[in-house]
């Protein structure tokens, strides 16, 4: 993505690697990208996404318990 267009996420891969993992991104315009990561770096994502959509969660909680 040499033209720093943002895209949708189409779909993406993760599989094993001896050395951990790779990640591989492909948006909905056909470009691709392949990333290595630690296991640590996978747990440090899994964290962030959870954190975001505990909040995600916890805002729609609040909007409910308005009505």
């Amino acid at each position: 993505m040499a033209d720093n267009q943002v895209q949708s996420l189409s779909q993406f891969t993760l599989s094993e690697t001896p050395d951990g993992y790779l990640l591989e991104i492909e948006g909905d315009g056909g470009a691709s990208m392949a990333v290595t990561a630690s296991p640590e770096q996978i747990d440090a994502i899994i964290d962030a996404l959870d954190e975001l959509l505990s909040e995600d969660e916890a805002a729609a909680d609040e909007v409910d318990d308005a009505d």
